[in-house]
């Protein structure tokens, strides 16, 4: 089994990563059920992440089996502003999507993707990374504790009618 990550740039491989996107989107919607329909929000995603990519030094990585696209991850700096809280006031990586595709889960692609994006920002002297998932999303969270990531923020949310 031969594997390899390679960048690539989103705009020229939006069939492959508008895909991946849609099956992130799907797990992400068993995972809270007022996630909107991708066709409705396709363009609008893909428009915003292919911008992210151009404007805020944003990389996306795929990985291949024997040839395979097997999954992504994708991330992109983001610059402090005002708001800032924290003491650091460097740049940040902020990890947006990943997905591995099934036939090829349980075999340490995502784990190789994330170790390889923060390795590229980590020598591009990004010393923050953030990231964002569902509360029940029980294995990514498992991930990122044995990740070194630590929970800083609970996002809570009223659904008004």
């Amino acid at each position: 089994m031969s594997f390899e990550i390679k960048a690539i740039k989103i705009a020229d491989e939006y069939t492959l990563m508008a895909g991946f996107m849609h099956e992130l989107h799907k797990h992400e919607h068993l995972l809270f059920d007022k996630t909107a329909a991708w066709p409705d929000i396709e363009h609008g995603y893909m428009r915003h992440v292919i911008t992210m990519q151009e404007e805020c030094q944003g990389v996306c990585l795929v990985a291949y089996v024997d040839g395979v696209p097997a999954g992504f991850m994708f991330g992109y700096v983001e610059e402090q502003d005002d708001s800032r809280t924290e003491v650091y006031e460097g740049r940040e990586l902020y990890v947006s999507d990943g997905y591995i595709a099934e036939p090829f889960r349980r075999m340490g692609i995502y784990r190789k993707l994330n170790d390889h994006l923060e390795q590229m920002f980590v020598k591009d002297g990004v010393k923050r990374i953030t990231r964002f998932t569902m509360v029940n999303n029980v294995r990514m969270r498992q991930f990122l504790e044995e990740e070194g990531y630590t929970v800083t923020r609970l996002l809570y949310e009223k659904w008004v009618e």
